[in-house]
């Protein structure tokens, strides 16, 4: 029968429970253990040597030597280092050692490769600061990352990319896809977004800004709230904290978004404005992303003294080197200003220029003014559009539709009364006629009734599943619109919108086809913000609903198509309420920011690229 103790618990039982106790404490704790046991065991077998008389001539002093050596060599003795009883006790000495030794360097191996295997995790914790913090990594997605890369411009630039995916993992991605120069670091880190515990590890607190990669909703909102706790924890709040989040399903607290920095843009609004555009003027999505990423021109707020006292009309005649899209003071700004605006004390200047120290006011040669033509109004011949597929977005779009298209076809199967009454609403909003159709999409039959119904075909995402399946069943629609009017030689676009930057290389780029990836046109308006978060109010107004709004407009319906200086040009579309970026030619090559005093020649079949509230 087991001895137990006053507490009810045998020595056995409480030296197992005190022993694993040690062991949760980690590697040196075991050490201590092992190193404690080999001196006690060294002094043990000393003391029996001395004790029993076995050292016989030996000191006291080297018999302690002697057994403390044995123990951590490990070194048997010979038979003539002394009596049996001493060699012996020194043999048990040395095996225990060997016992110690391997233990010790098993302890220690297995240490090196936890220690190994947690760097490649990527646990240990960032020591930077003004750094670029990236939560959530896609795989497959890195126009986010491109377009930061392209922001540097040679200048140092530090980006922390965490996700709760191995470290080692992430990097293998990064190099496999990605060309980053010499100037910029990413060093990618294994965490939970999500966890404010486990994002300290990014020194947020020390960071520039934080970019919540485009994710699901979840995700982005938990990821906002995670990084809100840590930065008033650590008392930081120069940080600010940008994110795609859709308007009207989750809107934080004016007053958190003031204080933590935050800038929400509104993607479903954003998406569905730039599908309803797309489906008419072929070219606008390439468009926007060309407008919105770090080549070329970009968005600038900039003081100019001499403008002074000056109109916007005559700044928009004389500016060299950068398009005057609006007047900012005091943090407001004014896009598509009126012509005769007076520029005053204090105002800053919003251009779209190649450089921010570029834009310079020239004298005007002889002769230029706005030029005496009437600008048309022709919004294009009456027409259809034909939706493939339904999500949340289809109301948003059919209010966004330009103005001569008429009529739209929906899939009426399977459509239930409280989602039909919002369409017919916004149809009714736009004084759209709405048909609904019965044929099926994935039929060749179904297919072909569908292409002949109209010159515009829209083919919706399914937000509800899987995005990888749901684009898989795009590119299928897509594959078949190409083959149909390939074999029956139909005159129709196609307007795709897809949810993975990845999947459009499946099908490439086709004529009379437009994509519109939604990670990647978020990806670039957070990488603006990233750089400029000043323009926040700027991306808002353009992305909205309300106010100025990005589009292209037909040189042939406007009954423009001549030469212009292009100043004149610029004060032409002004005075209309327009500004004017660029161009885009028959063959959809653009151009952006001509020379003010460079004459241009445009014919009816160019568009221009214009921002205004029309």
């Amino acid at each position: 029968m087991k001895k137990r103790r006053k507490d009810g618990y045998t020595f056995k039982e409480r030296f197992n429970y005190w022993f694993d106790n040690r062991m949760t404490k980690g590697s040196l704790s075991f050490i201590r253990i092992l190193i404690i046991a080999s001196i006690l065991l060294a002094v043990l077998i000393a003391a029996l040597i001395i004790l029993f008389k076995f050292n016989e001539e030996g000191e006291t002093a080297s018999v302690f030597w002697d057994s403390i050596a044995t123990v951590i060599n490990a070194w048997m003795p010979s038979f003539e280092d002394g009596s049996p009883g001493y060699i012996i006790l020194m043999a048990a000495c040395a095996i225990a050692g060997l016992l110690f030794t391997s233990v010790l360097i098993g302890i220690v191996t297995s240490s090196i490769e936890e220690k190994i295997v947690d760097l490649k995790k990527g646990n240990s914790s960032v020591l930077e600061k003004g750094h670029i913090v990236i939560l959530g990594f896609n795989e497959g997605e890195y126009t986010l990352l491109r377009e930061l890369i392209l922001a540097a411009e040679g200048r140092e630039q530090c980006i922390v990319l965490a996700e709760d995916i191995d470290r080692e993992e992430m990097e293998q991605a990064l190099d496999e896809n990605l060309d980053v120069p010499k100037n910029v670091r990413i060093v990618c880190r294994t965490a939970d977004i999500t966890d404010p515990a486990s994002l300290e590890k990014c020194s947020i607190e020390n960071c520039k800004t934080v970019i919540i990669s485009p994710a699901d909703e979840t995700r982005t909102v938990k990821a906002i709230l995670a990084v809100t706790a840590l930065l008033k924890d650590k008392d930081a709040s120069d940080v600010s904290i940008s994110a795609i989040i859709p308007q009207g399903v989750n809107r934080f607290p004016a007053s958190l978004m003031q204080a933590h920095h935050i800038n929400a843009l509104p993607t479903n609004v954003m998406i569905a404005k730039v599908i309803a555009h797309s489906c008419t003027q072929r070219g606008l999505s390439e468009t926007f992303r060309e407008i919105f990423n770090f080549e070329g021109s970009e968005f600038y707020v900039i003081s100019i003294p001499e403008a002074v006292g000056m109109t916007f009309g005559d700044v928009a005649l004389r500016m060299d080197k950068a398009v005057p899209l609006g007047i900012v003071n005091e943090g407001s700004t004014l896009i598509d200003p009126p012509f005769t605006r007076v520029i005053g004390e204090g105002d800053s200047i919003l251009v779209f220029s190649d450089e921010s120290e570029s834009a310079r006011l020239v004298e005007l040669p002889e002769g230029a003014g706005t030029p005496d033509v009437t600008l048309g109004l022709y919004a294009g011949n009456p027409t259809g559009a034909v939706f493939i597929g339904r999500n949340e977005l289809l109301p948003m779009i059919l209010r966004e539709l330009p103005d001569n298209v008429r009529l739209a076809y929906i899939d009426g199967r399977g459509l239930e009364d409280g989602e039909r009454t919002k369409l017919e609403a916004a149809a009714q909003a736009r004084d759209l006629a709405l048909n609904l159709y019965e044929y099926d999409p994935r039929t060749e039959e179904g297919m072909l009734a569908l292409a002949k119904l109209s010159e515009h075909v829209i083919v919706l995402n399914d937000h509800e599943g899987d995005p990888d399946e749901a684009d898989t069943d795009v590119i299928f629609h897509v594959l078949n619109l190409r083959d149909i009017r390939a074999r029956h030689e139909l005159p129709f676009n196609i307007t795709v919108e897809m949810q993975k930057e990845r999947n459009q290389n499946l099908v490439g780029d086709g004529s009379y086809t437009d994509f519109l990836i939604t990670t990647s046109l978020s990806s670039l308006f957070l990488a603006q913000l990233a750089e400029n978060p000043e323009l926040i109010g700027v991306f808002r107004e353009l992305l909205s609903n309300d106010g100025c709004e990005l589009f292209l407009k037909n040189v042939g319906d406007a009954g423009i198509a001549g030469s212009y200086r292009m100043g004149d040009l610029r004060s032409l579309l002004l005075q209309n309420g327009y500004i004017l970026l660029g161009f885009i030619d028959a063959e959809k090559r653009s151009r952006f920011n001509p020379p003010v005093n460079e004459t241009v020649t445009i014919r009816n079949e160019d568009c221009l690229i214009v921002i205004g509230e029309d």
